[in-house]
């Protein structure tokens, strides 16, 4: 077993409970980690023998476009469509950050992690 990783990807989207927030929309940030089998990939070097990583990343692209109140929300349907899509995958992990979020003070981020076998 292994991992496939893809971190901090950058997105401008517009989820959120409130009105300002997806009418205006923000930045957020994903991290996405599979685990699968690598051994073959591993010995063959072949790109058909492995998760590609450019498919993890479109998944979460196409996910993040679409707008959502809650962030467990677009984490869970990241994480339905990577089990649909990619196959051979035994647990995938997703947070999403949203960064500024506005609680009235200075945050950096809230986040949501949600992982899935």
């Amino acid at each position: 077993m292994g991992t496939i990783s893809l971190h901090n990807m950058e997105f401008f989207a517009s989820h959120g409970c409130f009105a300002e927030e997806r009418a205006t929309g923000t930045y957020f940030s994903v991290d996405a980690t599979i685990e699968t089998d690598l051994q073959q990939p591993a010995r063959s070097d072949d790109l058909n023998d492995t998760v590609n990583y450019q498919q993890l990343y479109d998944i979460v692209k196409r996910e993040m476009q679409l707008s959502s109140n809650l962030l467990e929300h677009v984490a869970g349907r990241i994480l339905q469509a990577l089990f649909k899509e990619l196959g051979n995958i035994s647990r995938a992990t997703v947070t999403i950050r949203k960064r500024n979020p506005p609680l009235g003070g200075k945050v950096g981020d809230a986040a949501v992690t949600i992982s899935r076998s």
